[in-house]
């Protein structure tokens, strides 16, 4: 979730039939769009072909805006797109997918009220003492209030958007129908499979118990971990569509910028370790790599962990495999690391041998980092660069497109979104040695 206090405000659509509506409205739009983008064309004798006028700046807008409005299905599958598929896609829905990254529109003060008379009844009042109207962020499931309990304990309460859980199934094949009439889904890419993991994913995060589990879950793991600080499940004030936790104190995660270098790499480091101990000790990982997900106590030097409604266990065959795979890479054993990445699924099994090396010599640029004996600087440093040039040349062969199994591409989305935000921190550790501490 991304804190978003002066997002827009409108009223989730509620309801298979009103969320269906909103699709069919949508596509009227784009129809209507497409047909005079058509007639202005042919009248200046062009001959443009389905996916420009599709594309036009007025239906991409059109499409970012009804997407984010309906939040959900809708706007989760784009997020996931994005996701997993960089690099790949249209510039145009490239940008239609990153808006769809950066924030939902809020409900309204009436649709919040009754969403709250839904979750709690109508004598919700009385189990606060204060309920603050104004969201601390938002996102596609749901948004976060603050509020206090009588006692005077400091809340956070995640609220679900009014029908976004039953319309699931329904928003996705409308989204997945519209993409797919739009042309802009490379045809190479096998939609379905995300679209399965989206469908299990959206529904995993739409239970909220499910989701307060694991919160108490994390919090057990790291309850001896003082660099971290898991906020704890209010039992009495959670629902099926309301997850009510103890608010901590702390400032967005990128704060940690302005703090001295040796805070920000001892944070960073704290965080690399924890997706290692994910990974290979607990082998369940919280995978969405949202930075709003991380903040930061400047007064105690913690990091706050968020959302865990994207958790995810990770499998014994799974974790061994990126084991093999990193002890491969670290003894620079080039058949083993196809080994590895066959397994674990990177690769296809009938790949042609010619394109091996290619692939090899990429993955080669990352184990080539964790050989270093110095510390790796996330400041300033083009190895992301690199690395997606190359992997934008290798993506110019067509028989190398292949999504690799959903929960590597957790796991992958996770790694990649820990390198961005230590990117973005500027931060300098010594990945190569936390990395051998695990193999």
């Amino acid at each position: 979730m991304t804190d978003h206090p002066d997002l827009p405000m409108r009223a989730v659509p509620s309801g298979r039939f009103a969320r269906a509506q909103h699709m069919g409205g949508l596509a009227t739009g784009l129809v209507g769009g497409i047909a005079f983008s058509g007639a202005a064309a042919l009248l200046k004798g062009q001959r443009p072909r389905l996916q420009d006028l599709v594309m036009t700046p007025a239906n991409i807008a059109r499409l970012t805006a009804r997407l984010s409005e309906m939040r959900g299905a809708a706007m989760k599958l784009g997020q996931l797109l994005s996701m997993e598929t960089g690099g790949l896609l249209s510039p145009e829905l490239e940008a239609i997918l990153a808006r769809l990254r950066a924030g939902a529109h809020v409900m309204p003060p009436a649709q919040l009220k009754q969403v709250l008379t839904d979750s709690y009844g109508p004598d919700f009042r009385t189990l606060f003492r204060s309920f603050d109207t104004r969201p601390l962020a938002a996102a596609s499931i749901g948004q976060v209030h603050r509020a206090l309990a009588p006692n005077g304990r400091a809340l956070a309460v995640k609220l679900q958007y009014p029908g976004v859980r039953d319309a699931i199934d329904s928003d996705l094949d409308n989204v997945a129908a519209l993409i797919r009439w739009s042309g802009l889904w490379p045809r190479e890419l096998d939609i379905a499979s995300l679209l399965a993991e989206a469908r299990r994913q959206l529904h995993e995060e739409a239970d909220y118990a499910r989701e307060g589990a694991a919160l108490a879950r994390f919090g057990t793991l790291l309850a001896d971990d003082a660099r971290f600080v898991v906020p704890a499940r209010d039992a009495l004030r959670s629902r099926p569509n309301a997850l009510a936790m103890s608010f901590v104190a702390s400032e967005p995660i990128e704060a940690l910028a302005k703090a001295k270098p040796e805070i920000r790499d001892a944070a960073v480091s704290a965080l690399i370790e924890l997706c290692l101990h994910e990974l290979f000790t607990f082998r369940v990982m919280q995978t969405d790599p949202n930075f709003a997900n991380y903040r930061w106590n400047p007064e105690t030097g913690q990091i706050v962990l968020l959302d865990f409604g994207a958790t995810r266990e990770i499998s014994v065959e799974v974790s061994l495999a990126y084991r093999d795979l990193l002890r491969a890479g670290l003894a620079d054993d080039r058949a083993a690391v196809l080994a590895a990445l066959t397994k674990i699924g990177f690769i296809k099994p009938d790949l042609d041998a010619r394109h091996h090396a290619a692939i090899l010599d990429m993955a080669e640029m990352g184990f080539g980092v964790l050989r270093g004996p110095d510390p790796f600087d996330f400041h300033g440093n083009d190895f992301a660069d690199r690395l997606r040039a190359r992997g934008m040349a290798i993506g110019g062969e067509r028989e190398l497109w292949h999504l690799p199994p959903a929960e590597t591409l957790f796991l992958q989305r996770k790694i990649g979104g820990l390198y961005l935000l230590a990117t973005r921190l500027g931060a300098r550790v010594d990945v190569a040695g936390l990395v051998r501490r695990f193999t």
